[in-house]
């Protein structure tokens, strides 16, 4: 008897390590406003604020783990961190290598920001960045394609004239384009791409993204994600 409640005590301790073991949540912090680093040198922005609401609705504890954006994926996959939250589009391409959970953001529109009204964003140079929805989209367009590692990078290659227009998400470019003193302008028509901003797991982590998909999907239901969206991307936003 004593055998068996040692071993009922055994497999209770386990369980509840498992259930306390930390989630470590992979992002960028180089996009605001969905995600940046703060003056203290915290991961700040709508998907710190949601991430964190998710983790607590989920019943887990997290950490945040920033990481270079072109190498994202992989060092998802090698296990650096458990989920991938950082603005990342789903798209079938990325479903083929990861898996994503239900979308926190809505598929919205992907815009040009140039420096004149004129630029020739069907043939001229354009800059986005590498490993985005936005740059494989440029890449088939006809115009010439300029990458870089960081957002930040794609719109000064505009202002020091490297690139006629950069391409990125509308929500991305717009406090830039608003705060610019008509130095960039939007230009040409809206594209949409992707089908909204997920969530990205290990194809081998089923109950985890099962988890934050129940997460998501009461933050929808009690209007705490539109509220977020409108808070950091203003009501001109789309929402759910």
């Amino acid at each position: 008897m004593k055998k068996l409640l040692l071993a009922t005590a055994l497999v209770a301790f386990s369980s509840g390590i498992a259930a306390a073991q930390t989630v470590r949540l992979g992002t960028e912090g180089a996009y605001p406003p969905f995600n940046f680093i703060d003056d203290a040198g915290q991961v700040a922005g709508f998907e710190r604020e949601m991430g964190d609401e998710m983790c607590k609705r989920a019943g887990l504890t997290c950490e945040w783990v920033t990481n270079e954006w072109d190498s994202i994926i992989p060092n998802l996959q090698s296990g650096n961190y458990d989920v991938i939250i950082a603005g990342m589009s789903i798209t079938e391409e990325r479903e083929e290598i990861i898996d994503f959970s239900a979308n926190y953001f809505p598929p919205a529109a992907s815009a040009y920001a140039a420096a004149s009204a004129d630029a020739d964003i069907a043939g001229g140079v354009v800059s986005a960045q590498v490993s985005t929805i936005q740059a494989a989209y440029i890449a088939e367009s006809g115009a010439t394609l300029l990458e870089f590692p960081t957002p930040d990078e794609t719109i000064a290659a505009v202002r020091n004239g490297e690139a006629v227009a950069v391409f990125a998400d509308k929500d991305y470019l717009r406090p830039f384009v608003e705060q610019s003193n008509g130095e960039l302008m939007f230009v040409g028509d809206d594209v949409a791409l992707g089908g909204g901003v997920g969530l990205g797991f290990r194809d081998s982590d089923d109950e985890l993204r099962a988890k934050f998909d129940a997460a998501i999907e009461s933050m929808k239901a009690d209007g705490t994600l539109n509220a977020a969206i409108e808070k950091h991307f203003g009501p001109e936003a789309k929402k759910f």
